[in-house]
């Protein structure tokens, strides 16, 4: 038997509140040693990694290093942190086979930085397996439902 529908929301909501109070090493955790974080340009949300540019395609050193730097001083653009809060809902789960299950939900996140405030609506798809009787994220795809990233103009937070 695969995730249930709860472990699932329990997944996804960690994950928003350890973003949300800018805890990158432990988000880094609930990947697998292989995992993936990746964020394609909104220009080709589908499109494939191996065919597509993508805004962002970590393998797990990269999103562990991304984290890190995010919280470093030298990181400009969220130096002081910006403030979010992200909503996730819609959750659902399918199996997807061979110990790997699908998790898809609908997410908005709210930045505040210097007096202004950013909107990133979006969908999120995460393949998820279970590792020493937890569920890791072995592939996390966030979708961006904007046409463009104006007014924001660039993505310096994890989505």
């Amino acid at each position: 038997m695969g995730i249930t529908l709860a472990e699932a929301q329990e997944l996804v909501c960690t994950e928003a509140a350890l973003l949300d109070d800018w805890k990158t090493d432990e988000w880094a955790q609930l990947f697998t040693p292989d995992g993936e974080y990746l964020v394609p340009s909104t220009d080709d949300p589908n499109g494939s990694p191996n065919s597509s540019l993508f805004l962002i395609y970590d393998d797990h050193l990269r999103l562990v290093q991304r984290g890190v730097r995010l919280l470093k001083r030298s990181a400009h653009a969220e130096y002081p942190h910006s403030r979010t809060t992200r909503i996730v809902s819609n959750v659902r789960v399918s199996a997807q086979g061979e110990g790997t299950d699908r998790i898809d939900c609908t997410f908005v996140v709210y930045r505040s930085r210097a007096d202004r405030l950013d909107v990133y609506p979006g969908r999120s798809t995460y393949l998820v397996v279970r590792l020493d009787g937890v569920y890791r994220i072995k592939r996390k795809t966030a979708i961006l439902g904007l046409e463009e990233l104006r007014p924001q103009g660039k993505l310096s937070i994890i989505l």
